[in-house]
């Protein structure tokens, strides 16, 4: 399915923001995007297993809220950095 990832994670796909994945699941889909892009998946996940506070994941276009949802291959995945500085 087709996966699209702000800039800031780009370096690890080599700058491609859109990229494919496979996985039942969106825990599957992290885990098939950080095989393909190693270092992608402690980005967006922390050492909990949660989403990363300041990511936000959407498919579809609606947020979710858990890595057990379930996914079909005609998905569209977009994952959102939050911006911060000073």
């Amino acid at each position: 399915m087709k996966v699209l990832l702000p800039t800031p994670l780009a370096e690890y796909t080599r700058h491609r923001r859109e990229v494919e994945a496979a996985g039942d699941t969106l825990a599957e889909l992290l885990v098939d995007l950080d095989r393909r892009y190693p270092g992608l998946r402690f980005r967006v996940i922390d050492e909990q297993g949660a989403i990363r506070p300041h990511i936000k994941i959407f498919v579809n276009r609606v947020q979710a809220r858990s890595l057990a949802l379930a996914l079909a291959a005609s998905d569209e995945v977009l994952v959102v950095a939050a911006l911060s500085g000073g």
